[in-house]
C-alpha cells in the first residue's frame, strides 16, 4: 500500500516529530510493508531517519514530484496534529490552513483518497479560513480527530460530508525505546526532585515568563525541587526557557535540556519527573505516557481538552489567567498528591493508547487494498 503522509514535519517541532515517529512505526506494525512518502521541510533528514521516501513540502520546490507522489498513492494521510487552523497569518495559498487543504485538493484532483488522521481542529476564525474548510474539508474520505472538541468544531465549520470519529492523538501509541541521553546530559546526582517545565513563545507576550519564574522560585524554596526546561521546538523554546530562568531568583537551581534531543529522548526524560508544568501539548502527553501528573498552562483548547480528559483541569489555568498566585496552590497540591494521582493518569493513558491505535485500524478497514 502506497501512503503519502502530509503534516508539519521536518521543522524541528518535537511534538510533530513524535507524531511522525508514531504514524510510521504503527503503519509498519499494522500493515504489510507499506510504501511511505513523507512531505517534509527537511526531506533528506526525514528520509534517512525513517527510511522512507521524502519530498520537500513547500510549493517552491519539487511541485511535480509532490503531484506524482499524490497520483501514485493509494491514500494521503493528512496529519496528525493541529494542522487545520488559521492562528497564524493566512494568505491565498500560504499559511497552514490553505497549504494542507490544497494538498487535499490536489490528491482528490488526481483521484487519490484522503484521510484526516488523528487531527486537532481549529481555531479557524477568519471568513476565508471558514470558506476553505467548508469547501475543501468536505473532500476528505474519512476523518479521525483526537478529541470531542475537534469533532464538534469540524461540524460547526460545515465539514459534514465525510464520516468522522473521535480517537486520540497518535502519540499515545508511541513505540518507546530505552534512551537516557537527556537525563545524562545534565549535571545531576540522582537525588533531585525534578519538575519538568515546558514553555513556548506566545506572540509578543512577556509577562507570563515572569509569572512562571516566580512560580518555579516558590517551588524551589518550598519543596527543594529542581526545575528542568524541555525546549520542544528548538531554539524558540530554548530562548523562552532561558528568559524564564533569567527572571528566576533561584535560576541556578534550574537546568535546560539540549534543544537537539529526539522525541524519544525527551519522552524518556519524563520518567525522572515528579510532575510537569507545561504549555506544549506534547510535553503533557509525554508526561502522561510515564504516568506523571501535570499542570497545564492552556494557550489553546487542545491543551484544555487534554487536561480535562485526565481530570487534571482543576490543577490547570488558561494562559490569559496565568499568574503565580493563580497556579501555585494547584501546583502545590498536585506535587503533594502526585503519587496518588499516578494510577489514574496511567488508567487514562492506557485508554488513550487503545483509542490512538484506532486511527490505524480505521485506515486498515477503510483504505487497505483488498
Amino acid at each position: 500500500m502506497k501512503i503519502v503522509v502530509s503534516g508539519f514535519y521536518g521543522l524541528g517541532n518535537t511534538g510533530d516529530e513524535a507524531i511522525l515517529d508514531s504514524v510510521i512505526d504503527n503503519l509498519r506494525s499494522e500493515l504489510d510493508d507499506p510504501d511511505i512518502t513523507v512531505f517534509s521541510l527537511s526531506p533528506a533528514e526525514t528520509g534517512k531517519k525513517h527510511n522512507v521516501h521524502s519530498i520537500y513540502r513547500g510549493w517552491r520546490h519539487q511541485f511535480k514530484a509532490k503531484v506524482k507522489a499524490l497520483k501514485e498513492a493509494d491514500l494521503v494521510v493528512s496529519g496528525g496534529g493541529g494542522l487545520l487552523q488559521d492562528t497564524y497569518p493566512t494568505r491565498i495559498i500560504f499559511g497552514p490552513l490553505p497549504y494542507y487543504l490544497l494538498i487535499v485538493f490536489l490528491a482528490k484532483l488526481v483521484g487519490t483518497k484522503v484521510m484526516f488522521f488523528s487531527q486537532g481542529i481549529g481555531p479557524v476564525t477568519t471568513p476565508y479560513g471558514k470558506a476553505l474548510m467548508k469547501v475543501f474539508g468536505n473532500m476528505a474520505d474519512y476523518v479521525t480527530v483526537r478529541d470531542q472538541y475537534s469533532l464538534d468544531y469540524l461540524r460547526d465549520l460545515g465539514v459534514t460530508r465525510p464520516e468522522a470519529e473521535v480517537t486520540a492523538d497518535i502519540v499515545y501509541a508511541y513505540q518507546m525505546k530505552e534512551d537516557d541521553t537527556a537525563y545524562e546530559s545534565l549535571p545531576l546526582t540522582g537525588a533531585e526532585k525534578i519538575v519538568g517545565v515546558s514553555v513556548r513563545p506566545w506572540f509578543e507576550a512577556e509577562e507570563y515568563k515572569k509569572e512562571m519564574a516566580s512560580l518555579l522560585d516558590d517551588m524551589v524554596q518550598s519543596h527543594g525541587v529542581t526545575p528542568v526546561f524541555l525546549p520542544m521546538e528548538g531554539h524558540a523554546d530554548k530562548q523562552v526557557s532561558e528568559d524564564v530562568q533569567n527572571y528566576m531568583t533561584h535560576g541556578e537551581a534550574a537546568h535546560i535540556l539540549p534543544e537537539t534531543l529526539t522525541p524519544n529522548q525527551y519522552l524518556q526524560f519524563m520518567k525522572h519527573c515528579e510532575i510537569v508544568v507545561g504549555m506544549r501539548l506534547h510535553s503533557l502527553i509525554f508526561a502522561s505516557l510515564h504516568g506523571v501528573p501535570f499542570a497545564a498552562v492552556s494557550y489553546d483548547k487542545k491543551v484544555e481538552a487534554l487536561a480535562k480528559r485526565f481530570d487534571l483541569w482543576d490543577y490547570a489555568v488558561s494562559l490569559d489567567d496565568f499568574t503565580k498566585d493563580a497556579l501555585l496552590p494547584s501546583v502545590t497540591t498536585l506535587y503533594k498528591k502526585r503519587s496518588t494521582l499516578t494510577p489514574h493518569v496511567e488508567t487514562v493513558r492506557d485508554e488513550l493508547k487503545s483509542e490512538a491505535l484506532r486511527n490505524v485500524h480505521v485506515l486498515q478497514e477503510r483504505f487497505r487494498r483488498k
